[in-house]
């Protein structure tokens, strides 16, 4: 099974170590794919457990979870993000950022969450700590015989769109 966060790896070899606690991100993008399979998921306390000790003091795993009632996150596309610098390069890092459109379905109609999301290290671990929306935030119109934003390659009529249904 293709992973959640629309790599082009399965699930297993994915976000499934980060979402069951066996492996840590050892990068931001690794860390805001596996983020969005939690919600794809509704795993909430995963997504509680990688903010920020200062943000997560704040939330609750009930909040998170009413807060995403409804939305049913199908497709991440990254948009910008630091995973192609040199490998020594990122693991010095301790501030990272990573752009990113997620889609969702919410009654039906296509949604879609366009953010730069601000990662931090706390304790040698990749955390969310808060994201700027772009202006281009809400409701869509994805073409039924363009391509799917999973990458899939597929149709979005043929692929994701049965998710709304």
């Amino acid at each position: 099974m293709r992973c959640f966060c629309c790599s082009s790896n399965s699930f297993k070899n994915c976000c499934e170590p980060f979402l069951s606690g066996s492996v840590t991100p050892a990068f931001a993008e690794q860390l805001m794919r596996s983020r969005f399979t939690a919600y794809a998921l509704n795993k909430f306390d995963y997504v509680l457990n990688t903010y920020t000790e200062e943000k997560r003091n704040n939330l609750s795993v009930n909040e998170l979870a009413d807060s995403a009632t409804g939305a049913t996150w199908f497709a991440l596309v990254i948009n910008k993000s630091s995973q192609l610098q040199v490998e020594s390069e990122r693991l010095t890092l301790t501030r990272d950022t990573v752009e990113f459109t997620a889609y969702y379905f919410e009654n039906k109609h296509v949604y879609q969450l366009h953010e730069t999301s601000n990662f931090v290290k706390e304790d040698g671990l990749w955390r969310y700590h808060d994201g700027l929306l772009h202006d281009d935030c809400g409701k869509v119109k994805l073409g039924r015989n363009l391509p799917c934003p999973c990458g899939s390659n597929k149709k979005f009529k043929q692929c994701c769109a049965s998710k709304a249904r």
